[in-house]
């Protein structure tokens, strides 16, 4: 197992990417103008269409529904990366060492966000209609790339205290300075092992990830609605956002594991 100066050089190089987290771009606040403008424009029958949404989050947190990921995918990257070692469970992923952990969420990183690009290409062909098939889409890519990087990281996304931190996760790639600061302050119970309830309490306004993570395509998906040219916009920007999502998902769960790890080894 890992040295603890070199889990506690880890942990700073985590801590230096949340700073870099909360600096506040001017394009944040002008991203959310552009979908103010659609919401107006958009027929109903698609405004309701990602209205459902929100019922989708809410089904997730409380059962994963039809969100939840396949096991033995994640359980064979990680195998191929670390053939020395039998794998079985998320419960033998927990010990297996960071620089795997690394390893295997650059890799998924790399699969999902090809996933998102071609994605983002197909739906941006149709224009501001296909745009808001779009986001749904592109929230079940998000919700099963955070569960698989959690995996990795030895946590089990079928448990609900792990999907509210996933859904913490996306909110938090998601939010500006104030909404990312403050997710960190909410998430260092979770990393202090404090009582789960307090999660569910902290979200409390989990309708509002929703609305957020739809406000933030913005400026990024403005050129979208354009048909036929929001192909190539569409492809861009899906792959960016799946990016900073599991680069998001990364650092917050391989900070958790570090931690866990200075205070107890695994056996």
């Amino acid at each position: 197992m890992e040295s603890k100066d070199y889990l506690l050089m880890e942990l700073k190089e985590i801590e230096d990417w949340e700073k870099d987290q909360k600096g506040l771009f001017i394009w944040e606040k002008i991203g959310r103008i552009p979908f103010k403008v659609l919401d107006k424009i958009t027929p109903s029958f698609i405004q309701k269409k990602i209205g459902l949404l929100l019922d989708e989050i809410g089904s997730y947190i409380q059962n994963g529904g039809k969100y939840l990921t396949n096991e033995k995918t994640v359980l064979d990257i990680v195998q191929k990366l670390n053939p020395q070692l039998e794998i079985r469970t998320i419960e033998d992923l927990a010990c297996i060492p960071i620089e795997t952990m690394k390893l295997a969420g650059e890799d998924l990183k790399k699969n999902r966000s090809k996933l998102a690009t071609l994605q983002g290409a197909s739906t941006g062909f149709g224009g501001i209609f296909t745009l808001a098939v779009d986001i749904p889409v592109l929230l079940g890519l998000s919700l099963k790339t955070l569960q698989e990087i959690a995996m990795i990281h030895g946590y089990n996304p079928n448990e609900t205290n792990e999907r509210i931190f996933i859904v913490k996760c996306l909110q938090f790639a998601s939010a500006d300075i104030v909404g990312k600061e403050a997710i960190l302050n909410e998430l260092s119970s979770t990393y202090n092992q404090r009582e789960s309830k307090e999660m569910v309490s902290q979200l409390q306004g989990w309708r509002e990830v929703v609305y957020t993570y739809r406000d933030q395509f913005g400026w990024k998906k403005l050129l979208q609605m354009v048909p036929i040219a929001g192909m190539i916009f569409g492809a861009f920007t899906n792959r960016s956002m799946i990016q900073d999502i599991a680069d998001t998902g990364m650092m917050l769960y391989r900070k958790r594991r570090i931690l866990e790890r200075l205070t107890v080894d695994c056996r």
